[in-house]
C-alpha cells in the first residue's frame, strides 16, 4: 500500500486544486508535530460531502450527514462493511462544519457546513487535537494555543469543558486516555469537569467505553491511565469491581507492595508494550474476586478468588461486550494464574496438559509480572520455562495412541466410562509409560475387564 502520509497529502492536493480549502487536521497533525508516527490520517476541507464523493469516486459516505466522507487508500481492501468501526486503510474527509446540539450524547442534532476552518477547528476536543497542517506549505494553523499546551504538555478541551463533555461523554475517558499515553497533566478547570460529570459516563455505549478502556491499556502507559481513572472519579462509574479494590489488604509476606489495588496497577505498569488485548485485561482482571472473599483467620485469606474473579470477570467482559473468543482467553488467564504455584510438583501429565494451553506464552507472560509486581520471587516462572525447552515440543500433545472407535471395536459400550479410559492412557502417554497403541490396548483391558457375564 502506498504510503498514507503522501495519499493524504494527494487528497489535500487534489481538493486544493478543485478549488478548495484542505488541511490536515487533528491527531495526525499532533503526532507529526511530537515526532509520532500517526495511526491514521485526517483531512478537513470547506468542500461539501458531494462534492467530495464527486472528486474521488470511490469513497464510503458512512458520516455524509455530518459532513464525514471516507476516501480508500490507494491498494487498501477497506470496504463499506468494515470502514465504519475501522480508520485501517482510509483517510477520513470532513466538511468545516459547527455542531448544533447533541440530544444523544454524542452525535450533533444538526451540523451547518461553513468556510471557515476557525469553526471546524472549535467545535473539536482538545486544544492538542485542534491544530491543521497545510501539508503543501507546511504551515501550522492553530487557532486553540494548541501549540502551546502541546509545549506545555497539558490536555485542555477546546472551549468550555463543561461544554465539550457534555456534547460528547467519551470525551471525558479520551482526556485521561491522551494525558496517559503522552505523559500530559490534565488542566485543571477540565479535570474539574471530569470528576464533575463522571456519573454521565453510562450515557456512552459499553462498546466505546470498552474500546477506550482497551486503548488505555494497550498503549504502554496503563498503570498511569487507571490512576487517573482513580483519581478523575471515572474509575469508580466504568469498572466499580476495580475501584472495590482499593483499601483491601493483603498478607505482607507475599504482597509487601500493598493492596489489591496497588498490586494491579503495578502488573499495568509493567505491561510489555506493545501487549494484546487479551493478556492486558487478563492482568487488570486476575485479582477482581479478592476484594468479595476477603477474610481474616490465621492470616488475610482470599479463599476461592479465582473461581469468583471467572464469574465477576465474565459479567464484566459481557457487560462491555467482548468478543467470545477474547472472553475465553481472558477467562483463561484468570482462572489459571494460581496453578504457577504448584507447576514444581506437577507430573508430566499434568504440566504438559498446563502448558499446552491456547497462547501460554500470555500465561506466563501474566505470571511474570504477577510475581515482578508482589514477592518478586520468580522461581517457578524460571522453572517452567527451563522445563519446557527440556520437553521435546511433540511429547507434550501427541497424536493420541486409542480412541473411542478403537474401544467400541474392543467390545467397551459408549458411555461416560469413556472419557475415564481415554484420559487415563493419555496421561500414561504423556508421562511416557504408554508408546503405542497395542500397549495403551492391553492397559485397557487389564485395568477394565469386559464383563462378558
Amino acid at each position: 500500500m502506498q504510503d498514507a502520509k503522501t495519499q493524504a497529502i494527494g487528497i489535500v492536493e487534489t481538493l486544493r486544486r478543485k478549488g478548495h480549502q484542505a488541511y490536515l487536521v487533528g491527531g495526525c497533525v499532533r503526532d507529526l508535530l511530537l515526532g509520532r508516527i500517526p495511526a491514521d490520517f485526517d483531512v478537513t476541507t470547506d468542500a461539501t460531502p458531494e462534492a467530495v464523493m464527486h472528486i474521488f469516486p470511490r469513497t464510503y459516505a458512512v458520516g455524509a450527514q455530518f459532513g464525514v466522507v471516507l476516501v480508500p487508500l490507494e491498494n487498501s481492501h477497506a470496504d463499506a462493511a468494515t470502514s465504519d468501526h475501522s480508520r485501517t486503510g482510509v483517510v477520513e474527509v470532513a466538511t468545516f462544519r459547527s455542531d448544533l446540539g447533541y440530544s444523544d450524547g454524542r452525535h450533533p442534532d444538526q451540523v451547518q457546513f461553513s468556510k471557515d476552518p476557525r469553526t471546524d477547528v472549535e467545535r473539536r476536543d482538545f486544544t492538542i487535537n485542534g491544530l491543521l497542517l497545510d501539508p503543501l506549505s507546511n504551515e501550522v494553523l492553530d487557532f486553540v494555543g494548541g501549540r502551546q499546551d502541546l509545549n506545555a504538555r497539558i490536555i485542555r478541551t477546546i472551549g468550555d469543558p463543561e461544554k465539550r463533555f457534555a456534547e460528547d461523554k467519551l470525551r471525558m475517558l479520551r482526556a485521561v486516555r491522551f494525558a496517559a499515553r503522552f505523559g500530559y497533566e490534565i488542566e485543571p478547570a477540565t479535570f474539574s469537569a471530569i470528576q464533575k460529570h463522571a456519573p454521565a459516563i453510562h450515557q456512552v455505549s459499553c462498546e466505546r467505553v470498552r474500546d477506550e478502556l482497551t486503548k488505555m491499556l494497550v498503549e504502554g502507559s496503563a498503570g498511569r491511565a487507571f490512576r487517573l481513572l482513580d483519581q478523575s472519579c471515572l474509575l469508580q462509574e466504568v469498572l466499580p469491581e476495580i475501584s472495590a479494590m482499593k483499601g483491601v489488604e493483603q498478607p505482607p509476606l507475599f504482597h509487601p507492595e500493598g493492596d489489591v489495588f496497588v498490586h494491579t496497577l503495578l502488573l499495568l505498569d509493567k505491561l510489555p508494550h506493545p501487549t494484546p488485548v487479551t493478556l492486558a485485561w487478563g492482568a487488570l482482571l486476575h485479582d477482581v474476586g479478592k476484594p468479595p472473599t476477603f477474610r481474616v483467620a490465621e492470616r488475610i485469606r482470599f479463599d476461592g478468588h479465582v473461581e469468583v474473579g471467572v464469574k465477576m470477570a465474565r459479567n464484566i467482559l459481557h457487560r462491555l461486550r467482548f468478543s467470545n473468543d477474547d472472553c475465553e482467553q481472558i477467562l483463561a488467564l484468570i482462572d489459571n494464574h494460581m496453578k504457577f504455584a504448584d507447576v514444581q510438583r506437577m507430573k508430566d501429565s499434568t504440566f504438559k496438559r498446563f502448558v499446552r494451553m491456547t497462547r501460554f506464552d500470555q500465561h506466563l507472560a501474566l505470571h511474570r509480572i504477577d510475581c515482578l509486581s508482589s514477592h518478586g520471587d520468580l522461581s517457578s516462572y524460571d522453572f517452567t520455562r527451563e522445563r519446557m525447552a527440556a520437553i521435546p515440543p511433540e511429547t507434550i500433545q501427541p497424536p493420541p495412541l486409542i480412541n473411542g472407535d478403537d474401544l467400541i471395536a474392543a467390545g467397551y459400550a459408549p458411555g461416560p466410562l469413556f472419557k475415564e479410559i481415554l484420559g487415563t492412557v493419555e496421561d500414561l502417554q504423556l508421562e511416557s509409560r504408554l508408546h503405542t497403541r497395542d500397549e495403551a490396548m492391553n492397559f485397557v483391558r487389564e485395568r477394565y475387564p469386559l464383563d462378558n457375564g
